[in-house]
């Protein structure tokens, strides 16, 4: 590392999350926070009055005892007061421990013991759950979140507290200390179909820079209406709760909800005039369904929808922007990234003579790397590969706000190298800079000696407007090594062919690399946070075959 003549800037002042709320509330302090209450109603709050809640939750909290290097989990949805406890957490030096609502009980479980995590904010509508972890676990104080009188709630929970009770004895003022910017303010554990969740630790410093960097690649500021769909007990709703407070933007907050209850989420978009909302592309399928179900189509054209987990389809992308003006952004991450990696934001000037197809095509890849960020795609051997657009390899990432290791995992050599995390994906980047994930590692179809990209089979036969969703799968096979297996799922009323399918793949497809089998199926097995378990595909075809 170089170094060279000492600045005269305050290189000393400490990033913190606490100071992206309290930019809201002195420079906003009238700009709402729209939240869904437990029964469905909404309520309205200020991010003057949001700040003066947290000041009474940072009073009601280090009463308890929570400061630093304490581990404070929260069970619940996205709620007011799961907003007001991203900021008062970590505002003492402690660590928001985010439990995940869609993780098994065994891996649940796991999570709070590995975290050693102490004290636990329950909602009042997740007591069951909690009640199920008491037994054994490492908590020693269960606070309960509601909006319910404190004597009319029943629970077998022992040591237990009510948040509300303790803030209505709070003061509204709370003299916060500066925290040690490295200190973690959050902490997320992953998920998947194999092994335990591993542990990611997000300091205050790469949470407030993450902001910096997704406020700005987005495009985010006080005019703008977020809605944060995405869970926020999960990867930190990508940001989107520090992300509206630090641009001083209005924010809705869902509450809890299903995708049978999409229709009171969907109103709620539309009366709220929300332009700036995030989540995987089968939430957003569900509301571009209902929109189209409605006598008036609303007018979406400041709206950014910005969809990760899988690349969006075509369709979805095209069906937003014909039928209510909004873009579908395609944006990329991870647990361990923050999560934002790149955005595909618009289409970058030099390449404005591409044909329509072509930049649709584009538009649906991972983007361009925020600032900040580094990537690169690399061969088996750890050899950079070139930014050609062709040549595949796993990509590596590092920056300010990317993990260099997991929590108490003594063997951490397999995801990182040299600052770089190894993220198992299967990508390329082209000329222009943007990336492009064709796999997984452990998804990629390797047959005659060639990669076959299943995520690209997918979203292909997903360009079928008949299609729902799709996932193709690697099956064994005897003399090309591997083949590809599709699965499909087709929208109510519609018929389709494995010939039709088949015929459709050919535009971007040798026939050689089309699947042999076909199966059309009504459902689609997913992980617990939402993703296509494709481990779950093998086995069932596998169990079919023998």
């Amino acid at each position: 590392m170089l170094r060279g003549i000492p600045s005269t800037m305050g290189d000393d002042y400490q990033l913190n999350v606490l100071s992206l709320l309290r930019h809201a509330a002195v420079n906003f302090p009238n700009t709402e926070v729209v939240y869904r209450r437990s029964d469905g109603d909404w309520g309205r709050s200020t991010y003057a009055e949001e700040m003066r809640r947290v000041s009474r939750i940072a009073h009601a909290l280090t009463k308890l005892g929570i400061g630093p290097e304490s581990t404070v989990g929260v069970l619940d949805w996205n709620s007011r007061r799961h907003f007001e406890l991203y900021f008062a957490v970590p505002a003492l030096g402690a660590t928001m421990v985010q439990l995940n609502l869609r993780l098994g009980e065994a891996d649940l479980a796991y999570v709070v013991n590995h975290s050693q995590t102490q004290y636990v904010v329950v909602d009042e509508s997740l007591l069951p759950i909690a009640e199920k972890l008491a037994a054994g676990s490492y908590v020693k104080q269960w606070i309960v979140a509601s909006d319910t009188p404190s004597s009319q709630v029943e629970t077998s929970l022992e040591n237990v507290v009510f948040l509300e009770d303790l803030m209505g004895e709070a003061p509204e003022e709370f003299d916060f200390e500066q925290v040690e910017e490295s200190t973690a303010a959050y902490a997320g554990y992953t998920t998947g179909t194999t092994g335990k969740p591993k542990g990611v630790y997000y300091s205050n410093r790469a949470s407030y820079l993450h902001t910096m960097a997704i406020t700005a690649g987005l495009k985010v500021g006080y005019t703008d209406v977020i809605m944060p769909i995405t869970p926020m007990f999960h990867v930190l709703s990508w940001g989107f709760p520090q992300m509206a407070a630090g641009a001083g933007a209005k924010v809705v907050l869902p509450g809890q909800f299903s995708a049978a209850e999409m229709g009171a989420i969907a109103k709620a978009f539309v009366d709220e005039e929300v332009t700036v909302a995030n989540g995987a592309p089968a939430i957003f399928a569900g509301l571009l369904e209902y929109i189209r179900a409605q006598d008036e189509t609303p007018d979406l054209s400041r709206a950014r929808l910005i969809s990760g987990s899988t690349e969006p389809p075509v369709s979805l992308m095209k069906g937003f922007r014909e039928l209510t003006g909004a873009e579908v952004i395609h944006a990329y991450g991870a647990s361990e990234t923050t999560p934002v990696v790149s955005v595909n934001w618009q289409i970058k000037p030099e390449l404005g003579e591409l044909d329509e197809d072509a930049k649709w095509d584009l538009k649906r890849s991972q983007g361009l790397p925020v600032a900040g960020v580094e990537v690169k795609v690399v061969d088996p051997t750890g050899e950079e590969l070139p930014r050609d657009g062709k040549s595949m390899g796993e990509l590596l990432i590092r920056g300010p706000w990317i993990a260099t290791a997991y929590h108490k995992l003594d063997d951490n050599a397999e995801r990182f190298d040299d600052g770089w995390w190894k993220s198992g994906d299967v990508a390329v980047i082209n000329e222009a800079g943007y990336v492009k994930l064709t796999d997984r590692l452990k998804d990629v179809i390797k047959s005659g000696g060639e990669w076959i990209s299943s995520i690209d089979m997918e979203n292909a036969i997903m360009d079928d407007a008949r299609v729902l969703e799709a996932a193709v799968i690697a099956v064994p096979d005897e003399k090309w090594d591997e083949r590809p297996v599709a699965y499909v799922v087709l929208r109510d009323g519609e018929t389709v062919s494995a010939d039709e399918v088949r015929e459709g793949l050919l535009e971007k497809f040798a026939k050689w690399q089309l699947p042999d089998v076909i199966e059309f199926v009504t459902e689609l097995p997913r992980t617990s946070v939402g993703k296509l378990d494709k481990k779950v595909l093998r086995t069932q075809h596998l169990g079919e075959d023998a």
